[in-house]
């Protein structure tokens, strides 16, 4: 792994010396664009659009369109509107991990102690443990400010970089059906479903299989065979009947009574 960011917890007094890496990768195959005449590489290049000549890197500049006019930014006007540069991610504040809805998670980071912050970095963890509570901060990373929301992960401390209040969408432009109570006997059949459907996540069960399919998939093409198409099934159109025949049904399907 290669830290992404190296600086400080700052927990109180307390400061924390950590590195932060990523906690996920990619699973995709990395596939090139070609020409379909001779399979060579499309390169792209940044054409100017009066001219259609190509632009080099150091002849770009950037803009923002005001009023029909580019108002052209330069590195002093990048440099103005950044935050303050630090290296400490300070928190601010702690709260209850069920209260921060999963809407506002961004990308997992983990946390790594710097030599003289282990003992530190073992107590915070320990203490979130023991109190089952989340701290909250902000930080700078690639010249952006971000919040982020430090919490134990079995037996490390992991940031969950978290999105900015304004950056979700109101919701109040959906189509939601008017507020109208569910009949008792379809609740309490729904609930029986959903209690007969209960277990313990497991992350595991669940698998990306596209990439290593599309890789047989490649194998096979190689070897000169063919390949058989699946057909998606359609969705079913038209209103629900017979809520309670399809929630019975549900219930007495082999999936639910495997998972009760």
């Amino acid at each position: 792994m290669k830290a992404i960011w190296n600086g400080a917890i700052g927990f109180g007094l307390v400061n924390i010396p950590v590195k932060i890496y990523s906690a996920t990768e990619t699973t995709k195959l990395d596939l090139d664009m070609l020409d379909k005449s001779d399979f060579s590489n499309i390169k792209f290049k940044r054409v100017n659009e009066s001219t259609g000549k190509e632009v080099k890197w150091e002849n770009i500049v950037k803009g923002y369109l005001m009023d029909d006019k580019y108002i052209v930014l330069d590195e002093e006007d990048y440099e103005a509107a950044s935050p303050e540069k630090t290296k400490i991610l300070s928190i601010d504040q702690f709260v209850k991990e069920a209260e921060v809805d999963s809407v506002y998670f961004e990308n997992p980071y983990y946390l790594e102690p710097q030599k003289n912050g282990e003992s530190a970095y073992r107590l915070l963890l320990k203490a979130l443990q023991e109190t089952e509570m989340a701290g909250i901060g902000t930080f700078v990373l690639r010249d952006s400010e971000a919040i982020g929301m430090i919490r134990p992960y079995k037996d490390i401390l992991v940031l969950n970089r978290l999105r900015f209040d304004q950056e979700i969408r109101d919701y109040k432009d959906l189509k939601i059906p008017a507020a109208k109570a569910p009949k008792p006997a379809e609740l309490k059949m729904a609930v029986s479903l959903i209690k007969q459907l209960s277990q313990d996540f497991d992350p595991a069960m669940y698998k990306d299989t596209y990439s290593d399919e599309l890789m047989k998939i490649i194998r096979k093409k190689a070897k000169g065979k063919s390949i058989k198409t699946k057909k998606a099934e359609p969705a079913k159109e038209g209103k629900v009947i017979d809520l309670m025949a399809q929630l019975k049904a549900s219930l007495q399907s082999p999936k639910s009574k495997s998972a009760s």
